[in-house]
This record gives C-alpha cells, sequence and structure tokens, in this order.
C-alpha cells in the first residue's frame, strides 16, 4: 500500500506526471472526470499508454469527447449538436483509483485508474458545473480586490490595509452523512424512529463489519491526502442482530465522515472522490451504502454540510480570514462576513433550487429532524459566546483561539447536491451583499441582519426577518415562520419557480456571467425532467404498492372500531388508486397533470399525495394494531 501513488499534486509539469506514470505500472487506466448539471461525473478506461503517447490532446480537450446523451447538459449539448470536448484540468488534485478486486499477478499490485478531473466545452464554451465555479470565483476574486483597493480598510478588519492585500482564497469543506445496511434486510422504521428519540445511536460504538469498513475508509482518505478528521456514527439507526456464526446481521446505522477544507473547486472535487471510496470500501465488507436524502420516511435524513470560508493573501504572505473580526469579542464578525450571510439570505430563493433540485432533497427538509426549514441565520446570543443553533438554515462558526476558523455552515445540503453549482451561486450573492456591507460599520450590520420583520434597512428585505437565536422548530408556529422567514417549497417545481419569481435575484447569482440564463435553464430543465419521471416511474408505483398492501384482514373478532377503522382506510384507497369512468384517482390526475406539462397542478397534486399516503399509513397501522 506504501508503494502505491495515491495523488498526483495540483499545478504538477507534464514531464513530472509522465515520469511519475511510468514509475507506476500498475496505474493502467486515465478516467477524465467532468461534472453535469445535475451533478453527475463522469467516468470512461482509457488505457495509459495512449494518455502518455497523447498528453498535450488531453490538455487542449482533442483527445476525448462525449456527447449530448451522456451527460445532463440539456438545452446546450442537444441530440443534433451533441459534440462535447473534455479538456483536463491541471490546477486541482489527481486522485489514483486503485481495484482491489483485480490484482496485477506480475505486479503484486491492484490495478490503477487515474482520475483527471476535467472540463465539459461545447461550441467552444465551458459548460459544466466546475467550470462555472471555477470561473464565478475568478469574477468574486476580481470584484473583492477591487473592494480592498478601492476602499482602503474595512469595518472590522482595520488591521488589513488594502493595498496590501494580494490575492482572495476561497474555502470550503463538506461533511458525509450516509445510510450502510446489510443487503436485502430491512429494519422497521418505527424501531428506529424510537432509537432515534431515544438518541442511543449518536457516537455510538462501532462494531464489526462496520467498524472494520469505517477504519479502512480513514485509513484510505488519509493516504489520498484528505486528513480525515472524524468518523462517527449519526443519529439514525438500531441495534444490529448477531447470527449463529458470529456475524452482525439486520445492520443499519447512520454515519458521518469529515476531512478537512480545501480550495473551493478542490473541496468539490474531493467530495465525489470520497462518495465513490466510501462506497466501494463498504461494499468490500458486504455493505450497502445509501447517500440519498431521505433514503427512509420517518427518520433521519443525509444531510452534507457545506462550509464557506474566504480568507486574503497578503503581500508579506501572511494568510488572514476575511470573515474574523480584529476584535472577537467586540464584534461577531466583519463587514465581509456580514456582507456574505446577507447576500445568502436575501437571495436563498435563487440559490435553493440549486441546494434541493430533488423529490428525495425535499423530503428530508421537514420539521423535527434537525434539518432546516427556513431561511434564517443564528450569531450566537454574544459575541463572547460562540454558539451553534442547528436549527437555521446557515449559522456562524467561530472560535475565538482561532479566528481562522470562522466560517459559516450552510445546513440544507445533501450528499447529493452539486456542491460546485451551489459555491458558485453563495459566492455571486455574496459578493452583492458585501458590495452593501461594506459601507457601514460592523454596529449597522449587525442592527441589519437583527432587524424585525416589518422593519425597514439598508439591505435587507424589509418584510423579513433573517436572525433568531431561538429553536425555529420549537419556539415558532408554522404560520410564524412562514411569516417572520418564507414558506419553503414544497416540491421540485415549486423551487424552480425562484428563478422566475425573482429575477433580480437571479440577476444576482448571474452578474459574473458563467452561471448564466444558458445554464440555469439548462439546469432547470433537467431538474423538471428528472422530477417528473421519478414521480411517474418510482414514486407513484411505490405508492400504489402502499396503497395494495392496506389490506381488509379477517379476524374471528371483529368490532365497530374496526369496521369504522376500515372504512376510512378503503374510502382513502379508492380515492388515492382507483379510477371509474366518471372520477379519477389522485394518482391517475397526477401523472396526466405531468404528462400535459401543468407543472403546478401536479406540484399541488404531489403534496396532496404525500399527506393522503401519511394518513394512509397511520389509519391502516392504527388498524392492524387493533386486531387480535
Amino acid at each position: 500500500m506504501d508503494e502505491l501513488l495515491y495523488v498526483i499534486p495540483a499545478n504538477s509539469k507534464k514531464k513530472d506526471i509522465l515520469k511519475m506514470l511510468k514509475e507506476h505500472p500498475e496505474i493502467k487506466y486515465v478516467s477524465l472526470v467532468g461534472v453535469d448539471m445535475a451533478g453527475n461525473d463522469t467516468d470512461e478506461k482509457i488505457p495509459v499508454r495512449i494518455f502518455l503517447k497523447d498528453i498535450d490532446d488531453f490538455y487542449a480537450g482533442t483527445a476525448v469527447q462525449t456527447d449530448g446523451s451522456s451527460v445532463v447538459l440539456p438545452g446546450i449539448a442537444t441530440l443534433n449538436n451533441a459534440k462535447v470536448d473534455m479538456p483536463v484540468d491541471p490546477a486541482v488534485n489527481w486522485f489514483v483509483d486503485y481495484n482491489f478486486d483485480n490484482f496485477d499477478e506480475e505486479l503484486g499490485k491492484p490495478v490503477g485508474t487515474l482520475r483527471i478531473p476535467s472540463f465539459l466545452v461545447h461550441e467552444g464554451k465551458r459548460v459544466d458545473a466546475r467550470a462555472i465555479l471555477t470561473d464565478t470565483l475568478s469574477y468574486v476574486k476580481k470584484g473583492l480586490l477591487d473592494i480592498f483597493h478601492s476602499k482602503g480598510t474595512i469595518a472590522g478588519l482595520e488591521s488589513v490595509k488594502g493595498e496590501d492585500v494580494e490575492d482572495i482564497l476561497f474555502t470550503s469543506a463538506t461533511e458525509l452523512e450516509f445510510w450502510v445496511k446489510t443487503p436485502l434486510e430491512n429494519t422497521a422504521i418505527e424501531e428506529m424512529s424510537a432509537s432515534q428519540v431515544l438518541q442511543e445511536q449518536y457516537w455510538e460504538r462501532l462494531h464489526g463489519a462496520v467498524r472494520t469498513a469505517m477504519e479502512e475508509c480513514l485509513e484510505l482518505l488519509d493516504r489520498y491526502g484528505l486528513s480525515v478528521e472524524m468518523g462517527h456514527k449519526e443519529v439514525g439507526g438500531s441495534n444490529a442482530t448477531i447470527d449463529k456464526e458470529g456475524a452482525l446481521t439486520n445492520v443499519c446505522e447512520q454515519l458521518e465522515i469529515d476531512w478537512k477544507f480545501a480550495d473551493s473547486v478542490q473541496a468539490a472535487d474531493n467530495e465525489i472522490f470520497v462518495r465513490s471510496m466510501v462506497r466501494e470500501v463498504f461494499r468490500a465488507n458486504g455493505l450497502e451504502v445509501s447517500f440519498k436524502a431521505k433514503p427512509m420516511i420517518g427518520v433521519a435524513g443525509n444531510g452534507e454540510h457545506t462550509h464557506i470560508g474566504m480568507a486574503c493573501k497578503m503581500k508579506d504572505g501572511t494568510v488572514r480570514n476575511l470573515f474574523a473580526a480584529d476584535d472577537q469579542l467586540k464584534d461577531y464578525m466583519s463587514a465581509i462576513g456580514y456582507g456574505l450571510i446577507m447576500g445568502l439570505l436575501k437571495n436563498y430563493e435563487v440559490i435553493n433550487p440549486f441546494v434541493s433540485a430533488t423529490n428525495d432533497s425535499l423530503n428530508r427538509l421537514k420539521p423535527g429532524f434537525e434539518a432546516p426549514i427556513c431561511v434564517v441565520t443564528s450569531l450566537g446570543h454574544d459575541p463572547k459566546v460562540p454558539s451553534r443553533n442547528r436549527t437555521i438554515l446557515a449559522g456562524l462558526i467561530r472560535d475565538l483561539e482561532n479566528p481562522m476558523a470562522t466560517r459559516f455552515e450552510l445546513r440544507a445540503c445533501n450528499p447529493y447536491t452539486n456542491t460546485y453549482l451551489v459555491l458558485a451561486a453563495i459566492y455571486s450573492a455574496a459578493l452583492d451583499g458585501i458590495k452593501a456591507a461594506v459601507e457601514h460599520t460592523t454596529e449597522e450590520c449587525v442592527a441589519e441582519l437583527s432587524k424585525d420583520a416589518g422593519e425597514g434597512g439598508f439591505y435587507l428585505e424589509q418584510s423579513r426577518a433573517y436572525r433568531s437565536e431561538k429553536d425555529v422548530f420549537e419556539d415558532y408556529t408554522e404560520e410564524e415562520r412562514n411569516r417572520l422567514f418564507g414558506a419553503p417549497p414544497a416540491t421540485v417545481w415549486e423551487n424552480m419557480q425562484g428563478f422566475k419569481n425573482y429575477p433580480e435575484k437571479k440577476a444576482v447569482i448571474t452578474a459574473g456571467g458563467a452561471l448564466n440564463d444558458r445554464i440555469i435553464e439548462s439546469f432547470e430543465e433537467g431538474a423538471l425532467l428528472r422530477w417528473k419521471t421519478e414521480l411517474i416511474a418510482r414514486i407513484i408505483p411505490a405508492n400504489r404498492a402502499i396503497v395494495r398492501g392496506a389490506k381488509e384482514i379477517q379476524s374471528d373478532i371483529v368490532t365497530d372500531q374496526d369496521s369504522y377503522n376500515w372504512t376510512k382506510i378503503n374510502a382513502l384507497r379508492n380515492y388515492l388508486a382507483k379510477d371509474s369512468i366518471d372520477e379519477k384517482s389522485l394518482f391517475t390526475l397526477l401523472i396526466n397533470a405531468l404528462n400535459e406539462g401543468d407543472y403546478a397542478t401536479a406540484s399541488g397534486l404531489q403534496v396532496e399525495m404525500y399527506d393522503k399516503i401519511e394518513e394512509l399509513k397511520a389509519l391502516y397501522d392504527a388498524y392492524v394494531k387493533n386486531m387480535i
């Protein structure tokens, strides 16, 4: 293992890359990794000899092409104009992915594939998620340098002289949550829900194959230089059992792995690589892994909290966190920090579509599961006492002993969120907020962020509140939350309407040119197609199976309560799934609306379907429990 090559560092010279590959013949393939609008990463097997011979063509993007049927770029790479070039990105790390099930017997080493992050180029323009983030950061960097050089000093950052600022650094990190289970086995949702409430799983000791797989993951990721910080059990799960051979069965646990922050583009690349490594390691230990945001309704879903940082590099080589104030006991943060969070919150209606673009992602964002449901932040009760409010959308994280740790945590993302697009939208919105905030003192900024709904200000909307130190789930009613912080979208279609309903906010995130109207339209088209297809092909059939499974139970003892329950259940079953000549079922109405492109009607019917299915499940559960 120590003799293997795991990483080719960013910005390596071509001659050094060729030398490393020739010294490691176990690396037999290269794979170009482009990321499309849906966050899918491409993978292919190209013999390494071709890369060694044609390396200049790989850099130029002429060695490998894909087409519009292979990547999600609707409205861009169409079937009649499908050619997509894939130039490599030398500015990030290249990881070697080893297949430990396929050893080269002569070398005694596993066969490796060099995965090279790449861009997708259509008609001479970069149109992929990686390029959008890369180009957006260049735009935001220029905007921030202009601010420093024109203003000289920023409130809360008086020690930083604008003329001495040489560069802007964008740092990010993600935390990966996932469920792991024994293949083909199911655990009762009711048992896991009870275990979650009783907090029996969170940070509990790992056992058996799960422990082995976790430790192997941490060791492997460290070999790739990702500087793993922690692996632990999350809130969800249930206790496994031991079979007669002494092996654990009925495994169903939720885990989390955290690793060190990186440059924002590198951080998004790292996330994709970690996800694939975790899946492979757990599979090798006989366990299935799910990164879905809400793999099981009724228990905790998988989040992927996204950390957002910003720093400046001075001409003398020192680095300064741009969010941390000079006096951390006096100010929560600098005007730049206030600007970022205000820009994020004010423009979240056009950021949220990138964060939650699937049915699964919105299923996770429900009250009661520590997942954010309101566009609101928390700073802490006092600058002298940093705090963590786990009920808000995006919170300030501070360490008074380490100013470089000051950052924001966006809690709404999930493992399949397209991190590249989310970060591009956030940093674009941040620049808008920063431009407003740097014209004010930190006292004025904290007052702006803390204003009550109905109170005017210099940047944020008058009708809304944006900060709360309370428990958003418990201390507000649903009506109060919606009034103060806005009603959250219930469906993918509702979420995508943010682009249409808030043109002034869309203009903010498209100002840099990389995240432009064409890209947004492509992203939206793909998201709505997946929404429609999943509803028709997966969600409705799964719900139909629930309806069919709610059957009348034959019993020698039937009470009036049983008859009453069954009458309600059967009426609900018919409403959901049974057509007549004159009356169509809810399922049929929803399918028809989707096929006719009446997405507004379909969205409302989807919400009703979810409500009716949960009502049916509750009624049938009560019905079954009363039978003896």
